[in-house]
């Protein structure tokens, strides 16, 4: 039996006392993580010459900062803490060459904190949930059960622009999960106008909800940059574009979980290409067309839901010539960005994105047969 996690994402409903400290303690935790990284910094510009010296440097705790300033004993002491332990990370992502230097947040970043079960400080009431330092027991849409036998492990509590409070419970729980006999294999071909299409001819046919909304999302941004910033009036339409934003981002991740899990279910393994989306928007400006695809998302919800169930998902390397390969005869040949119809000299003539997929699914079941 090996250990897995889980996370369940619910709406919380807190009262304007309940609020209050949660906007208090996501201030607290900008605040102290804002102040560790200015030391950071400081100690960086001192000794960056000497890499041996900086290693021995040591580095601040929210601790530090209490009795200077007392408004952080009034929040959860743990939220502060993985504060600290995300900008370690942010710190070592960048010594290591993954990242750049960590930057400060500011109050238009996201508001969140994350806190940890420590001796059953974290508690499910009939549809309520206890966290630390609040009093009362927070409301909470729970529209799914989670097992008795799921232990909570962590908290984050979120706050999107458009006001809403949002609880991520992460949960630990034991499955075997034994590996699947793989006999149904399907390749996916990133496709820009309906996310993919696989090799047996089916189209996602992905809505594309950013595009539909533009002119919507527009006319709300030309109304929002008349208005004077910070107003009654501005503030009223800035709700407007972000209620439009939230309602394009879930209607996405609603299509993407469902076809995701349409896949997990009907196939024994799923192979991809393993693709650049960022390097692929900026040198082919397909930017809003990459973004409105959400095919980062797509893969990790399909690569969690095929693991759960003992299944594969194989990415077959981005240089592959999937698309001047001919799933036919095997010979290569340069094809333009423009041409939709794949023909080979061979005489066999197909859509572009069907012959991709093909050759994706055979280059997957080479590598899976290596392993």
């Amino acid at each position: 039996m090996a250990k897995q996690n889980k996370a369940f994402k619910f709406r919380l409903l807190p009262n304007k006392e309940q609020s209050a400290l949660l906007a208090k303690t996501f201030g607290c935790v900008r605040f102290v993580y804002n102040k560790m990284l200015a030391e950071r910094k400081e100690t960086y510009e001192k000794f960056k010459d000497d890499k041996e010296l900086l290693k021995k440097q040591k580095f601040p705790t929210p601790a530090k900062y209490k009795s200077e300033f007392p408004f952080l004993k009034e929040v959860d002491s743990l939220a502060l803490a993985n504060a600290q332990m995300n900008l370690q990370t942010a710190y070592k992502n960048f010594f290591e060459g993954n990242a750049d230097f960590p930057k400060f947040k500011n109050r238009k970043a996201k508001q969140s904190y994350t806190t940890n079960m420590v001796n059953g400080n974290i508690k499910l009431e009939n549809g309520h949930i206890k966290l630390p330092k609040i009093k009362k027991p927070i409301k909470m849409k729970q529209h799914r059960e989670i097992p008795a036998d799921y232990k909570i492990k962590s908290c984050t509590i979120s706050k999107t622009k458009t006001g809403k409070y949002y609880i991520s419970i992460l949960t630990e729980y034991e499955k075997d999960i034994r590996p699947v006999k793989i006999q149904k294999v399907v390749g996916l071909d990133f496709a820009m106008d309906g996310l993919v299409e696989s090799e047996q001819g089916k189209k996602a046919n992905y809505p594309r909800y950013y595009r539909q909304a533009l002119d919507k999302l527009a006319k709300a941004q030309r109304i929002l940059s008349r208005r004077k910033k910070g107003s009654a009036r501005w503030n009223k339409q800035r709700l407007v574009v972000a209620k439009l934003h939230e309602k394009v981002a879930n209607q996405r991740m609603n299509f993407l979980h469902h076809k995701s899990k349409e896949l997990a279910s009907n196939f024994d393994a799923v192979v991809i290409e393993d693709l650049n989306m960022k390097g692929m928007s900026q040198a082919l400006h397909f930017g809003k067309s990459v973004h409105d695809n959400g095919w980062g998302m797509f893969t990790t919800f399909l690569a969690y839901k095929l693991k759960e169930q003992g299944k594969q998902l194989v990415k077959i390397d981005k240089w592959f010539p999937s698309t001047k390969k001919c799933s036919c005869c095997g010979a290569e040949k340069p094809v333009k960005l423009s041409e939709r119809t794949y023909r080979c000299s061979c005489g066999y003539v197909a859509d572009r994105d069907y012959n991709s997929a093909i050759n994706i699914k055979n280059e997957g079941i080479r590598l899976l047969a290596l392993s």
